[in-house]
């Protein structure tokens, strides 16, 4: 691992005074060691001259699908249930070791290409391993785990229909293999699907070892009126409220969603520091609704973004997602709610509370990781830049096609556009041939 400089860069520090400045990055290891302008180059130091590029802390996804990348364009115009059953389920069943490692890299070239250098990535029942060794080589940060589904019956394929203690065992064991690989790069997340596909034993189990290894907890909720009819058959109780009785809702939870609330369930979420992950592209996309992510702000409870899959978005771009959480509430609260920067926040330092590790990532801070995103917005739909918020610019005007170079844990991943930690022609050429695979094994082919 080569130590890098970054200099003469405009700096979106989102540190507690939230700093723009211009200047130098001095980063050794795996770790941002100064900040400052006029930096000296060292003996072996790899120069990055950032004159006239706005340097960012690489955003953090809370909600994504790696397993479900190579699907895209395979789940339109469906509402949640229906693109579950008929699209996505079958297509899970059908993957093998090797289409889900390249549905893995597939979508993580996507998210390095575009800034995004944290993950909280829900895999499916089987192989989850090999997404594993994808996210181990690629050199993105994520928070992964095997999706768990041991609720019997209904239209779940069966190869995805878990019984209960192998759920239980089959996460635990990747848990001890991979939680904590690459110096803490890797962590583990168990990851039942939703109450609908999860039994209790199972739920409180999960809730049970999430306690005792200190990880987190990752599943949906509240997404869709369906859903919740369901949950309530199920249980008696809305999705909140139910988790909360399980004992679950605590802050090691992350729930992507959270569109159908009531003001319990806000309450049950703000006293006990649950994480929520707004999914705005794909909650329009699966005409799920629209999170009320203001009054969620209002009421302080922890609020990030993600993009959710490639079927229900159709990408994995935080550009996208910070763009429409901010403009997706106006027309209903008022043009000044969702400003630019408190959607920035939910990408960076939000995303970085969500997972943790707000002391390590989500801001650029001497001591902190080194996880960055270089940008040139010096373009034609960026400029002009004269007494322009630069988060503004970000947030309203940059696309991903503006990222430069991404950095993660201090090595460089991408590199003026280029991926340094996978060859691009082979990762598109073996997700069309997995696809076309799994296709073969399916109705839908």
């Amino acid at each position: 691992m080569a130590d890098i400089l970054i200099r003469n860069a405009e700096i979106v520090t989102m540190n507690s005074s939230e700093d723009i400045i211009t200047g130098d990055i001095r980063i050794k290891g795996s770790l941002i060691a100064e900040i400052g302008s006029g930096l000296t180059p060292q003996a072996g130091e790899t120069v990055i001259d950032a004159t006239n590029r706005t340097v960012i802390p690489g955003f953090i996804q809370t909600h994504i699908h790696l397993c479900q990348t190579l699907f895209r364009g395979k789940g339109d115009d469906l509402e949640l249930m229906d693109w579950l059953r008929k699209r996505i389920w079958p297509l899970e069943a059908a993957h093998d070791e090797e289409s889900l490692y390249y549905s893995a890299m597939l979508g993580i070239g996507e998210l390095i290409s575009s800034g995004t250098t944290t993950i909280v990535d829900m895999e499916t029942v089987h192989h989850t391993d090999f997404a594993f060794q994808a996210i181990a080589a690629s050199g993105i940060r994520a928070l992964s785990g095997k999706v768990m589904m041991d609720q019997k019956g209904g239209d779940v394929p069966a190869a995805l229909q878990e019984d209960t203690a192998s759920s239980l065992q089959e996460s635990v064991d990747l848990l001890e293999k991979w939680n904590g690989y690459g110096g803490g790069r890797i962590q583990y997340a168990f990851s039942p699907r939703f109450v609908i596909s999860c039994t209790e034993p199972l739920l409180t189990e999960v809730r049970d070892l999430s306690a005792r290894y200190g990880v987190k907890v990752h599943t949906h909720a509240s997404e869709n009126l369906g859903e919740i009819e369901i949950v309530q058959a199920m249980t008696g109780m809305r999705n909140i409220v139910y988790l909360d009785h399980l004992g679950l809702a605590n802050e090691r939870l992350i729930l992507a969603h959270c569109i159908w609330l009531d003001a319990e369930e806000r309450r049950i979420l703000r006293e006990r520091g649950v994480h929520v992950s707004h999914c705005p592209g794909s909650n329009l996309k699966l005409a799920s609704g629209i999170a009320d992510t203001p009054g969620m702000l209002h009421e302080h409870v922890s609020l990030s973004l993600g993009a959710d899959g490639a079927p229900c978005n159709n990408n994995l771009d935080m550009f996208n997602e910070m763009r429409l959480a901010a403009i997706i509430q106006k027309p209903q609260h008022g043009p000044t709610t969702m400003d630019a920067r408190s959607v920035f926040r939910m990408a960076t330092i939000g995303g970085a509370k969500a997972v943790g590790m707000e002391s390590s990532i989500g801001s650029i801070e001497v001591g902190k990781k080194a996880d960055l995103a270089l940008l040139n917005l010096r373009n034609f739909h960026t400029f002009p830049s004269y007494d322009v918020d630069p988060i503004s610019r970000i947030v309203y005007s940059a696309t991903r096609a503006d990222v430069e170079t991404t950095i993660i844990d201090g090595e460089i991943v991408m590199e003026r556009g280029l991926m340094k930690t996978m060859d691009k022609e082979i990762v598109l050429q073996e997700a069309n041939r997995s696809i076309k695979r799994l296709l073969s094994r399916t109705p839908l082919g």
